[in-house]
């Protein structure tokens, strides 16, 4: 059953829910508009709609369209122009002997052994770390709040101890900020953690989301070759080369200039940026459609590979596919434009006040929309919008408590950042074991090369991608259970009825007005 299907009973069993609330308390709670605890309906916020269920229906279906020709554009032209490209390439470079080579990959044998036993060692360490984040939510969201202030603080510091004046007083404005920040969210830290517990227990029952995620990840990897394949190809297909020429406008002969075609550049940047935006939004869109299921009808997402998980995920490929490419599409051009204009300032030697401005515009663009598209996405996922009315219920959702969502998602994510850095760290401490233990570097003969520096900044990046990719997830499913306990508090009382106990009391906690 799907989660629209679900949300087809809302009416009625928001009122079995709310019936039950009374066994318990006899004061009604009031939550975005929606009684739970009592039995006396409440009047909904004028400033609140809640969403509802648009049905199995195609959305946003010429941007799907377009998306696939776009892709098969890519491999088209990967096809066409890809082997000439590549062969030239080859033949223009320096050819070594055969022993020569063999010689050189098998001395790096022993980093691609630490890249596997570090990875495998970061998805053992990212499961684990659900049981550790569940048991000491609050502290790891208090430790990773004071973390940043101390940071900033120790920044201040040594810029001063350093005679960096400006960098000292630039560190002391962001300390104070930290410091104040810090201070008004404290408060809200209690129910950040039940939200972040909450959406912990979503994706345990679900962990299927999680596993979609690496798949995402390898597919996007596959797509990245693809790309650069078409790009080699395109860019030696539509190379033009003229004469160079000297100081004086005198051509100096065997020497030429060759450019490609900036336009076909462009078009190639935001096939690139758009696929990796789809992969991502897609991700996101599932995971809210089997956190609502999980929410909803528990008993249909209680599986690693649920009936909830399967159901979100080809809702997420088909009816939604259309308003996931819509949105990827926005953030994929003004990524693009954002590459154009750094590449510009790097021609110009990153002095032209005009070229920094835009860049500077175009990246503060981008955090907006794309921030904007991580919720709109939510609502698409839970209800089945197009892009355009899922934006509708965003602007609602932070009219109505815009606040509690933004604190809530950006405390819950410096822990996700936290954590999967510390795993890092451990998987970098790994590859430095490995290395000192091991027998795999002993063909090393490259001095330049530190192996003990290298196979920890190896297991460093290696942990920190695969532990940020399954976090991803569940800040994905953090945002869903914000949106749900605005839209059907009642349902979850009923359904996760422990959970909804410690999530009231953490908002009654900051919000006594709402009883």
């Amino acid at each position: 059953m799907s989660t629209q299907k679900l949300l087809d009973d809302h009416s009625s069993t928001k009122k079995h829910a709310a019936d039950d609330d009374m066994a318990y308390s006899n004061t009604p709670i009031t939550v975005m508009g929606t009684p739970i605890g009592g039995g006396q309906q409440q009047p909904t916020s004028s400033d609140y709609t809640k969403g509802e269920d648009q049905g199995n229906h195609f959305r946003d279906v010429g941007f799907g369209v377009l998306y696939y020709l776009n892709f098969f554009a890519i491999v088209a032209v990967a096809a066409l122009y890809g082997p000439d490209a590549l062969s030239k390439s080859d033949d223009d470079g320096d050819t070594d002997p055969v022993d020569d080579k063999s010689d050189s990959v098998s001395s790096y044998d022993g980093y691609i052994y630490v890249g596997v036993v570090c990875g495998v060692s970061s998805l053992i360490l990212s499961g684990l770390s659900f049981s550790v984040m569940t048991r000491i939510a609050e502290f790891l969201i208090k430790f990773s709040l004071l973390f940043s202030v101390g940071l900033s603080g120790l920044l201040c510091i040594v810029s001063f101890a350093s005679s960096n004046w400006v960098g000292g007083a630039v560190g002391l404005i962001f300390f104070a900020l930290f410091v104040c920040y810090a201070c008004s969210v404290w408060s809200r830290i209690p129910f950040a953690t039940a939200n972040l517990v909450t959406a912990i227990a979503a994706i345990r029952a679900n962990f299927g989301v999680g596993l979609a995620a690496y798949i995402f990840v390898i597919v996007g990897f596959a797509w990245t070759m693809l790309w650069t394949i078409a790009f080699v190809g395109a860019a030696s297909a539509s190379e033009v080369c003229s004469p160079k020429e000297d100081d004086d406008g005198n051509e100096i002969e065997g020497e030429e200039t060759c450019s490609g075609n900036a336009f076909y550049f462009f078009l190639l940047l935001i096939s690139f940026y758009w696929v990796h935006q789809v992969l991502t939004n897609t991700l996101i869109v599932t995971v809210a459609g089997t956190v609502g299921t999980w929410w909803f009808a528990p008993e249909e997402a209680n599986s690693c590979c649920s009936q909830g998980v399967r159901d979100s995920f080809m809702r997420a490929t088909t009816y939604s596919f259309g308003s996931v490419c819509f949105g990827s599409l926005i953030v994929a051009i003004i990524q693009a434009l954002k590459t154009m204009v750094e590449m510009a300032r790097n021609e110009e030697g990153g002095d032209n006040i005009l070229l920094c401005i835009a860049d500077c515009l175009l990246g503060c663009i981008e955090s907006l929309v794309e921030y904007f598209n991580k919720w709109a996405f939510i609502y698409v996922g839970l209800y089945g919008y197009a892009y355009c009315e899922a934006g509708k219920n965003v602007m609602n959702l932070f009219k109505s408590r815009g606040w509690d969502a933004i604190i809530v998602d950006d405390l819950t994510d410096m822990v996700f950042g936290m954590v999967s850095f510390a795993i890092g760290l451990i998987t970098g401490a790994i590859g430095i074991v490995l290395e000192q233990s091991t027998d795999w570097f002993d063909d090393n003969d490259n001095d330049d090369i530190n192996p003990t520096w290298v196979t920890f900044i190896l297991g460093l990046i290696i942990g920190w991608i695969i532990a940020s990719i399954l976090m991803g997830t569940i800040s994905s499913a953090v945002n869903t259970v914000i949106v749900l306990f605005a839209e059907a508090p009642a349902e979850f009382d009923q359904n996760h009825n422990e959970l909804s106990r410690k999530m009231r009391a953490a908002y009654l906690e900051y919000h006594p007005g709402s009883l």
